[in-house]
């Protein structure tokens, strides 16, 4: 058991500021669906047991299955994503491995195919956010979340 502190309890202001920004790009137009598997495949690359346990279980309630939920580990050979659920995903491995290759042109312009260029931003910031609560609930240990089974 780690002797870490809580940072939700540590410090609650700067939670609520976070939580506010989650909640904010959770609404920002784009599926609800498509964010949930941002997340998780960001949480995935993070190693981040909390927002994957947290983000699976919230992906499942929106409708998503076991299969597609498995297989986004290999979302990009898997063939059973859409080409925007794509677009989304390399998008999100870019952003989350940013100090590995950084964001190319090519990239961008594969991802606006598929998005405005707000929807880029907005699914830009809820990559910067889960990255943020992945760090946080990683670095301090927090486990996960219970998930009740069906």
């Amino acid at each position: 058991m780690s002797n870490r502190p809580n940072p939700v309890k540590a410090a609650p202001e700067t939670y609520k500021l976070m939580k506010a920004l989650s909640d904010h790009t959770q609404n920002s137009g784009i599926e609800k669906t498509l964010l949930e598997l941002v997340k998780i495949r960001a949480s995935q690359i993070n190693g981040c047991a909390f927002c994957l346990a947290m983000h699976a279980q919230e992906a499942r309630k929106l409708g998503e299955t076991d299969h597609r939920l498995l297989m986004l580990s290999a979302w990009d050979e898997a063939g059973i994503y859409s080409e925007r659920e794509k677009a989304a995903l390399a998008w999100t491995e870019a952003l989350t491995l940013i100090a590995d290759s950084h964001v190319s042109d090519e990239l961008y312009e594969a991802t606006r195919a598929y998005f405005s260029e707000a929807e880029i931003v907005d699914l830009s910031w809820a990559i910067t956010v889960i990255n943020g609560w992945n760090r946080m609930m990683a670095a301090f240990e927090v486990p996960p979340m219970k998930v009740a089974s069906k």
